[in-house]
């Protein structure tokens, strides 16, 4: 049997088949490679000159793997991000800081991984929307792509929100330690290591264990708190930030100022459960009337049913 008549032997589309599987399989072949030539790439080297920027590179290539993989991608959408949302990049910087993530993000390019996944995202959307509506799925899937992304961007304000929330709950009682260990005639520095190592694993002893690298890199004790306040950038820690420098230059204790701000963030804490507590009332409101008409029908109701089929009996 010649080859002709064995293709013609084939049965219909069967071409069309073999070539949708040759360039699925040669589409595996090159992201296969590409991630494992991508993971066997070596770090960005110095030149002459130490910059900053070729560090930071190499340091975020090795705590995230999807920036390691698609460095090129995620850097030209920051570049696009750095000129349309300029605005915006200072509150996503601040709320990466406050999340605990890696920080050598800058915001731009953090934005750019966003919208990746969300691109990522869109075969999946393509594929089920058009299967249901046919052209008018191609904007639904353009709008489910750009809901993704907000959505993303929304997940990362709700995790700064959170890891501060975590640090102020546990600020009193590490100010506690500290006023008992300095008072117990350890010094400033002494009281803080100890007590980072005391919370080892908390977000609370990550943001002061920054705080004694950046002293032991240098900076003055106002300084490394000056920059967690800006770091975190909320008003209670702005506060009690605000207060030790002062009390600091005007050569009151240590600590008693941590007692003082320990004091003022427990009568907050109590004031803040008050005011939940008081507004509880007024939320429950509208699901206790619900309940209360549900419960008037289920007793009332088949009387008046009953009464408006048959009438009152006499």
């Amino acid at each position: 049997m010649t080859t002709i008549s064995i293709i013609a032997a084939l049965p219909p589309g069967f071409a069309l088949q073999a070539a949708g599987s040759a360039v699925v399989g040669l589409a595996v072949a090159i992201l296969a490679w590409w991630i494992v030539s991508v993971l066997r790439s070596e770090d960005l080297q110095q030149g002459i000159e130490w910059r900053y920027d070729v560090s930071r590179i190499n340091e975020l290539r090795r705590a995230d793997w999807f920036f390691r993989l698609l460095q090129p991608a995620v850097q030209l959408l920051a570049r696009g991000n750095r000129k349309v949302l300029r605005e915006s990049l200072p509150a996503v910087g601040r709320e990466i800081q406050a999340a605990g993530l890696s920080r050598f993000w800058l915001p731009e390019e953090y934005l750019g991984k966003i919208e990746l996944i969300a691109l990522f995202c869109s075969p999946i959307f393509v594929y089920f929307f058009f299967g249901w509506f046919g052209g008018v799925g191609i904007a639904l899937a353009v709008l489910f792509v750009a809901l993704t992304a907000w959505l993303l961007r929304r997940r990362l304000a709700a995790r700064a929100k959170a890891r501060l929330h975590q640090i102020k709950r546990r600020m009193p009682f590490l100010l506690d330690l500290l006023t008992l260990l300095m008072e117990a005639g350890s010094t400033f520095l002494g009281a803080m290591k100890q007590a980072v190592g005391e919370f080892q694993g908390h977000p609370i002893a990550e943001e002061f264990g920054r705080v004694l690298t950046d002293m032991n890199l240098g900076k003055t004790r106002t300084e490394s708190l000056l920059a967690m306040r800006d770091r975190l950038a909320d008003d209670e820690i702005t506060s009690i930030v605000g207060s030790i420098v002062q009390g600091e230059t005007l050569g009151t204790p240590l600590a008693n100022i941590f007692r003082t701000q320990a004091d003022v963030l427990r009568i907050k804490r109590t004031q803040r459960a008050e005011l939940l507590a008081g507004e509880a009332g007024v939320n429950m409101l509208l699901p206790a009337v619900l309940i209360m008409v549900a419960t008037v029908l289920i007793i009332i109701g088949p009387f008046m049913l009953n009464y408006l089929k048959f009438g009152l009996s006499l």
